[in-house]
């Protein structure tokens, strides 16, 4: 930890450095020469780089304690009778052994089938095993910023119906012998449904065969790479149709809090109005979610008071911070331009996403065994959709 930490505090130093170096090169107009421009851009680099470094040694170092940490239990008991009890349902050793052995193609068909009475999918798909499936949920959340700051549910079968107050009563002052005026909530609905994402994996016959090759890690992180991009686009830009309805998304999307006077720049007061645009109660929790290109403009704004809008951070776990507020980036986020929904602000645990069921894997034997290969489909159902509009604001830039 203490190489994280002086990296931290080497890149706020370099932070400050750069806001003096902005302060002293300014001209009259406000503005950097070519050559200043260069070197400012250096320096803006290395606080990039230092982050993306402060976030691997910090993923490495969760690594490190997760295999360092204890995994036996004290002996309480005589040897001979072991407290080990049989895990139930996709969970149990016997499943997880048929399923790996099905995917490297040891045979075993008895005890398969025998699990297969445990669970598979209507399509002929064998269920993820236990295990596995949180392998892979883990790996979702690295890849896709969505499932860090939604609200995740789990759904069985059929459309998942939310009840959401559209409005609610108030109470009035009443004279003396007067009556009492009625005043009743009113409610509205949200469906969620689940939509279908999938993906083909390709690996060669050689290296399934070979025990020395970890193909559950190697499914897992490609399932989570593929999988993750699109759903994670789809929270962003999906339009509802076959996939999730995303909160940039001009109806049934996040309410537009501020429209920019420009279409080419962001102003630090426009950042101010989009934080004011969000009632207090969801402020508490919101979180920013920008593109990086337009981060670094945001480095440069400073608040009616001379002190820059952008705070990196200084304490392991704590991500950098605009107005107090802490900063996600996504690549999915439009960059600023003419139009573009550029800046989104808000409480992103009222964007619900729902998993209908569990993940599925297919083994391809025969599709790919001219080039000695073998395909594992592998498939989710999701959907996702913004649950009360007023939780999430965004700023557009003008036309």
């Amino acid at each position: 930890m203490s190489k994280v930490n002086d990296m931290r505090v080497q890149r706020a130093r370099t932070w400050e450095k750069a806001k003096a170096f902005l302060d002293d090169r300014r001209g009259k107009k406000g503005l950097l020469g070519a050559e200043d421009t260069a070197m400012y851009e250096r320096m803006e680099q290395e606080i990039v780089d230092l982050g993306h470094e402060i976030d691997r040694q910090e993923r490495l170092e969760s690594f490190e304690r997760e295999l360092n940490a204890q995994i036996g239990s004290p002996i309480t008991s005589r040897p001979e009778a072991p407290l080990r009890t049989e895990k139930p349902g996709r969970a149990s050793d016997s499943y997880n052994k048929a399923f790996w052995n099905l995917i490297r193609s040891k045979g075993n068909t008895p005890d398969l089938l025998n699990a297969l009475q445990i669970g598979t999918d209507s399509e002929g798909g064998y269920l993820v095993p236990d295990e596995f499936e949180h392998t892979l949920v883990e790996a979702l959340e690295n890849e896709n910023i969505f499932r860090d700051i939604a609200h995740i549910i789990h759904t069985s079968s059929g459309d998942r119906k939310i009840p959401i107050s559209a409005s609610k009563g108030e109470a009035a002052w009443i004279d003396e012998g007067g009556a009492y005026p009625e005043s009743d909530d009113s409610f509205g609905q949200v469906t969620i449904g689940a939509y279908k994402l999938g993906t083909i994996i390709k690996v060669s016959e050689e290296l399934i065969n070979d025990n020395v090759f970890d193909i559950e890690s190697y499914i897992a992180r490609e399932f989570a790479r593929r999988i993750g991009a699109k759903e994670e686009a789809a929270c962003f830009t999906g339009d509802g149709v076959g996939k999730p309805l995303g909160i940039l998304a001009s109806s049934g999307g996040a309410d537009v809090g501020v429209s920019a006077a420009s279409a080419t720049a962001i102003t630090s007061d426009e950042l101010i109005d989009l934080f004011y645009s969000l009632k207090a109660p969801y402020r508490k929790n919101a979180v920013w979610l920008i593109n990086d290109t337009t981060i670094k403009r945001i480095r440069k704004l400073k608040d009616g008071n001379g002190q820059y809008i952008w705070q990196p951070s200084l304490i392991a776990g704590t991500p950098d911070s605009i107005l107090s507020r802490p900063v996600k980036s996504s690549a999915y986020m439009p960059e600023v331009a003419a139009g573009n929904k550029t800046l989104v602000f808000g409480d992103f645990s009222y964007y619900w996403i729902a998993d209908r069921q569990g993940r599925t894997f297919k083994r391809l034997g025969e599709l790919f065994a001219p080039t000695g290969q073998v395909g594992f489909l592998g498939s989710q159902r999701v959907d996702g959709k913004l649950i009360l509009g007023e939780s999430i604001k965004v700023l557009q830039q003008k036309a």
